[in-house]
């Protein structure tokens, strides 16, 4: 990383750009709530900067030396404020600043019902509906959420389990490797957060096992059963490699998060097997992992 010098009485003094993260995404997806837990962990938020003055804002609060992490939170409120945002972006990238966009989404299903329960109006909603200010937004923020580093679905999330990711991916400025290992059961849809997507349906289920049916990848006897088939160990191998071969290439590129989602008919035997597997061989190798068993309990 480039650094900056300062004269200061004839010393030269060093100082690392803070690291920027910009907090945006879809309304009703939990900005808010990512932005107060940010704020816990000891970033230095700003709320609502227009995107025209954003390297001007990150100048002044590099020289009051107050943060070394700032989030700058940007919403669809402020109309065409989006349209100078990339612009904004790349000419704080150009001057070597570490920068990168945290993404909150939702289901269109999900933020309705938290529109209607706030009994608020959807920002670009006007005379419509609030599914028509949900959509006119999607394609606002399209590019946008196309270039995030995390995307960070909150669907199924309360305000604590949003604060409690938030917490997991920045609490901590080590360069290690973040895996998020997340067993999904297809029949409930494919995680839209996720890098990597694997399909377990080829095992056979312990599901239509007596013994095994009402247990879950939890239990010995489902992980025995699941791993002891063939081809098993050469799936969850097959996992680990690939995730082992890109950590360098990802982390080269400032990509330090990685979710990898592990599916099969429900998300309660084989997928939740599976990730148990990839994560434990995966802390041995150094990498932060978190596992989530996004669907186990909805049977």
């Amino acid at each position: 990383m480039k650094l900056s010098k300062i004269e200061n009485i004839g010393q030269t003094i060093t100082m690392k750009n803070p690291e920027v993260l910009i907090v945006t995404g879809m309304s009703g997806a939990g900005r808010s709530t990512a932005a107060k837990a940010l704020e816990d962990l000891g970033w230095f938020v700003i709320d609502n900067l227009p995107p025209s003055v954003l390297l001007d804002a990150l100048n002044d609060v590099k020289e009051q030396g107050v943060a070394s992490h700032i989030a700058v939170v940007v919403d669809v409120r402020g109309g065409k404020l989006f349209s100078s945002l990339d612009k904004s972006l790349n000419l704080v990238k150009e001057k070597k600043w570490q920068t990168r966009v945290l993404f909150l989404d939702a289901s269109d299903l999900s933020l309705v019902r938290r529109f209607e329960g706030s009994r608020r109006p959807h920002p670009l909603q006007a005379e419509g509906r609030v599914l028509d200010g949900l959509q006119t937004e999607r394609e606002l923020l399209g590019d946008l959420r196309a270039i995030a580093d995390i995307v960070i679905d909150t669907s199924d999330m309360s305000s604590p389990g949003l604060r409690s990711v938030i917490e997991k991916t920045f609490e901590s400025d080590v360069e290690s490797f973040q895996a998020t290992i997340l067993s999904f059961g297809f029949k409930y849809g494919i995680p839209i957060d996720a890098d990597f997507v694997f399909d377990a349906r080829f095992l056979a289920n312990p599901f239509w096992e007596n013994d095994l049916k009402d247990l879950t990848g939890l239990d010995k006897k489902v992980q025995e059963f699941v791993l002891n088939q063939d081809g098993a160990e050469d799936f969850y191998q097959s996992i680990l490699h690939l995730i082992n071969s890109t950590k360098s290439g990802y982390l080269r590129e400032g990509k330090k998060y990685v979710t990898v989602a592990i599916g099969c008919t429900g998300g309660k035997h084989r997928s939740v097997t599976i990730s148990e597997k990839v994560a434990q061989d995966l802390i041995k190798t150094g990498s932060k992992v978190r596992v989530v068993h996004r669907d186990l309990g909805k049977e």
